[in-house]
């Protein structure tokens, strides 16, 4: 089966490309920067980002926010994420976030699927924290400065091995299970 992706970022596209690569789905990127409603409520902004790509390609499409929720600045930034990171990039955001008395976060991605009658909605999530340095190739922004629950690497620091911890897999994965099942 047949699914467009919409994404603007290279990265997410290889990602996800590459998470699906076992599945009967195939996806078709579109790689379009879509503008995002700028909001911490991350349903209102993966639901706005949908209709969008649905106007635009006309068939079942996806789309995808990852966000960090930090937990002593009560989980913002989450849907800005985006907007804070260009802000502070890695340097700032790890002694900021990373020097915090709680650096504990949850990274997690919110996939919204539209089949052209209906949006649906994936969750996974990482709990972790920000670490006070990055670490690793910095390239594929945030994945420097956070460390999941349990590991003593970075996302980046982990490589590929990131699949088996990644929120957006975890994702993937009960998307690609619906489709399945429908």
């Amino acid at each position: 089966m047949k699914i467009r992706f919409i994404s603007s970022n290279t990265r997410k596209i290889e990602e996800v490309s590459h998470l699906l690569a076992r599945t009967r789905i195939e996806i078709v990127p579109y790689q379009i920067k879509i503008d995002e409603l700028q909001t911490e409520d991350v349903c209102q902004l993966i639901s706005d980002k949908l209709l969008k790509a649905f106007r635009l390609v006309g068939k079942p499409v996806f789309v995808e926010h990852t966000g960090l929720y930090i937990k002593s600045l009560n989980d913002f930034p989450a849907g800005l994420t985006q907007l804070f990171w260009d802000k502070l990039l890695a340097e700032r955001f790890s002694s900021v976030i990373g020097g915090l008395e709680d650096p504990s976060a949850v990274a997690k991605t919110l996939i919204g699927y539209c089949d052209g009658r209906k949006k649906y909605f994936f969750e996974g999530a990482v709990p972790g924290r920000i670490t006070e340095q990055p670490a690793g190739d910095s390239s594929f922004e945030w994945d420097c400065v956070f460390m999941p629950d349990g590991l003593d690497q970075t996302f980046a620091q982990l490589g590929p091995r990131k699949h088996e911890y990644s929120m957006r897999r975890q994702a993937l994965e009960k998307f690609v299970s619906f489709i399945e099942e429908s």
